[in-house]
């Protein structure tokens, strides 16, 4: 974490990936973020994975260093008290997050009308207003039907939730952008993106609608291959695979000087009648390429050219499973500055990553746990909405709201 957005306050609703992730985002960069859920708690309160006791590792990753307050939003009282959160005064207050599309008291002409400077980021499935999740827009745009071994016709959906991640950070984004503006002119405004417009985006601008669109290709799919380019995984002698990438020049030149495959790669290359030293020409012949340098890491144990291939600034991985990159990789766990070995309530300790970001100007400081459904109702009521003690103690009493130590039902 660090406090670059100390000040600023955000209130959640949202539930699953792209929302909680901005809410997130904000709280690790400092800001104050409420996220309100109902009494049993959201819609992604037991996603999975899940704990052998039930406890959902999912929410706890995705609501870090946030406030919970827990509501009666079916009650009248309680969709009041969630308006007064969201359009409580204050220059760095009045922004709302979420994909939670309720008309009539949480959408942005309602809220409008209790804070005229509120600026709402709202999240949607698809610009016509229907749902979507990540795995329903990943094969809507084709990114299936291009994944997986070369020569197979079955579709592959990414385990990778992608636009989820990619569209809560442009949601971070928007809301910033917002803000901004509010800064400058007084005005707020709402903010809406779509989760099947991010991905048409980015099939825009990574070339791929003109590549159809102009040159009339549907991309086959290439397995592991790295498309337009050379990178190719291998297995090798101790029956570990890797990934090495001949992107550029420099890559290029330095996996065939590692691998002492200079001169086989020119010989390729004058009896092909080619200039392997473009990347699409690497791409075209990335087979011939790959037989040339099969045998030698099937000849090699990872250990044996680990070294020389980092001294010599080689651009390569191994694979591994989860498991094994957790237990195996260092940046994965509290030897890397983003990560911290933490105390989970209701999970326990482990390894939990803070922001990504290093500011020159802000300390970096450990990731807070998530907390626990309704932790700080209690003093949300009190320092966000101004109720008395007598008032809170109220609505926990009539059930309006809930905490940890005054559970519903």
């Amino acid at each position: 974490m660090t406090d670059i957005l100390r000040g600023m306050r955000v209130v959640e609703g949202s539930a699953f990936v792209a929302i909680p992730l901005a809410g997130m985002t904000l709280a690790q960069m400092g800001a104050d973020v409420i996220r309100f859920d109902r009494l049993q708690g959201g819609l992604d309160a037991t996603r999975w994975p899940v704990t052998d006791q039930g406890r959902s590792l999912f929410w706890a990753g995705l609501n870090k260093g946030k406030r919970s307050i827990a509501v009666d939003m079916k009650s009248p009282r309680g969709r009041e008290l969630i308006t007064e959160i969201i359009c409580a005064p204050g220059e760095d207050a009045g922004l709302f997050l979420t994909n939670l599309r309720v008309r009539g008291w949480m959408d942005h002409e309602t809220l409008n009308r209790h804070r005229e400077d509120i600026v709402t980021v709202t999240l949607l499935g698809d610009r016509h207003g229907r749902p979507a999740v990540d795995y329903t827009v990943n094969p809507s745009v084709g990114f299936p039907d291009a994944t997986g071994p070369e020569g197979s016709i079955e579709p592959v959906a990414h385990v990778l939730p992608a636009w989820d991640c990619i569209a809560g950070n442009m949601a971070v984004t928007g809301l910033l952008a917002a803000e901004r503006h509010r800064l400058k002119t007084g005005r707020g405004q709402a903010v809406q993106i779509t989760l099947k417009d991010v991905a048409a985006a980015m099939l825009g601008h990574l070339g791929i609608i003109g590549e159809v669109a102009v040159n009339g290709i549907a991309r086959a799919k290439s397995g592991n291959a790295l498309y337009g380019a050379y990178g190719q995984d291998f297995v090798c002698a101790d029956g570990r695979r890797v990934m090495v990438i001949g992107l550029t020049d420099r890559q290029w030149h330095g996996l065939m000087e590692v691998t002492g495959t200079t001169a086989d790669m020119a010989a390729l290359a004058g009896r092909l009648g080619v200039d392997l030293g473009d990347e699409g020409v690497r791409w075209l012949n990335r087979a011939e390429i790959t037989a040339i340098l099969k045998p030698w890491f099937a000849a090699r144990n990872v250990a044996d050219f680990a070294d020389s291939f980092d001294a010599a600034g080689v651009t390569w991985s191994r694979f591994r499973s989860f498991a094994e990159a957790v237990q195996e990789d260092d940046d994965l766990s509290a030897v890397n500055p983003m990560f911290a070995d933490i105390d989970q309530p209701g999970i326990g300790r482990y390894p939990v990553p803070g922001s990504p970001f290093s500011f020159s100007a802000s300390a970096r400081t450990d990731p807070v746990p998530a907390p626990e459904l309704g932790q700080h109702t209690e003093e949300i009521l009190a320092d966000v909405v101004g109720l008395s003690a007598g008032e809170i103690a109220g609505l926990f009493d009539q059930g309006v709201v809930a905490d940890p130590k005054h559970p519903t039902g």
